[in-house]
């Protein structure tokens, strides 16, 4: 089929639980704008059981239309059934873009997608933008965030691409916006349901997921230890909403768990407020948090690249500034 069969801007809206993940409301927030540039409509893809009902949270944050697959097989993510649906959905609709959260689901069922269908996939992206020739540019890190390279999928549709939660922003919520929802149906080949979920076992860590905060302290090699952490955590514990993060060597120290690590190989964030303590500001790092609406950073290095990126530098032993910020802090809060 020639390309111009193919049109409209999809969004794999991604939900675990019947809950609609914040990776997708993102996603239909770029979308919105890339099918304004092309003239041509934003479509949410919603597979699950008994999500019908989460279609119009869809249309008020930017989806002009719903497809609703509301099968038991959709229960829980599972790869097969999931990748059946959405080839049957892209196959009838004929998308020229098809967005997928860089979450755990969205990268084991995007690279499965692009292979069926015989397209491109660029993964982990952080800017999407419409060509003069109305191509779509991904653009993603590359050579270990040396480098940014963008790259398009000129021959093929549809133009497909992964995006980290927290890199795009989400429309304004609103709820006079109409759309249309569209129940589809897909036909099963259960011969190849060869994996089957037994048991959903998951792990309260007590702790709200760091692109949610609106606060991060985050550490860096300059911590130094578990102990230095625990002062990062006072700090955190000044405010309503915060949580401590850290840069992957702390990580990979085993100091701090994966699922706090702000980076290229962590998480995106975007709170309105990050400390950078100890943290030197490595490409990699930079890429997951220079987002963020203010950026205070502390380093006993002037020549730091994270400096060049923050809106307040602090030019100190952190092990020195943090116990006065957080005292200093604490009593202003109390004050008010």
């Amino acid at each position: 089929m020639e390309k111009t069969d193919y049109k409209n801007v999809f969004v794999f809206a991604e939900q675990r639980d019947g809950v609609i993940q914040s990776v997708a409301l993102e996603l239909l927030g770029k979308a919105h704008e890339l099918a304004g540039v092309l003239n041509e409509k934003v479509v949410a893809v919603l597979p699950g059981h008994n999500i019908t009902k989460h279609a119009q949270m869809l249309i008020e944050h930017g989806a002009d239309e719903v497809i609703c697959i509301d099968e038991p097989e959709l229960k829980d993510y599972l790869t097969e059934q999931y990748a059946q649906t959405i080839c049957q959905v892209v196959e009838k609709f004929k998308p020229s873009i098809l967005m997928i959260g860089a979450t755990t689901i969205g990268r084991d069922l995007g690279p499965r997608l692009a292979a069926r269908l015989t397209t491109g996939l660029t993964a982990d992206c952080t800017r999407l933008e419409i060509s003069e020739e109305g191509e779509l540019m991904m653009t993603r890190p590359a050579f270990g965030g040396n480098l940014m390279a963008t790259i398009m999928c000129t021959e093929h549709r549809p133009q497909m691409s992964t995006v980290r939660p927290g890199v795009m922003q989400k429309m304004p919520r609103d709820p006079n916006r109409q759309g249309n929802v569209i129940a589809f149906k897909p036909v099963f080949d259960k011969s190849k349901f060869l994996v089957r979920m037994v048991e959903n076992v998951k792990v309260d860590k007590g702790k709200v997921d760091i692109t949610d905060a609106k606060v991060l302290v985050s550490g860096g090699r300059g911590v130094g230890c578990k102990e230095g952490f625990e002062k990062l955590q006072a700090l955190a514990d000044v405010f309503p909403n915060a949580e401590v993060s850290s840069s992957r060597a702390m990580v990979d120290a085993g100091i701090i768990d994966h699922d706090r690590q702000v980076g290229q190989t962590g998480k995106t964030v975007r709170p309105d407020l990050y400390f950078a303590l100890g943290i030197s500001g490595a490409i990699q790092h930079l890429a997951g948090m220079e987002e963020s609406d203010f950026i205070i950073a502390v380093n006993k290095d002037k020549f730091a690249p994270i400096f060049s990126v923050a809106d307040l530098g602090i030019v100190c032993d952190l092990n020195k500034v943090v116990p006065l910020l957080t005292a200093r802090l604490a009593s202003e809060i109390e004050k008010k």
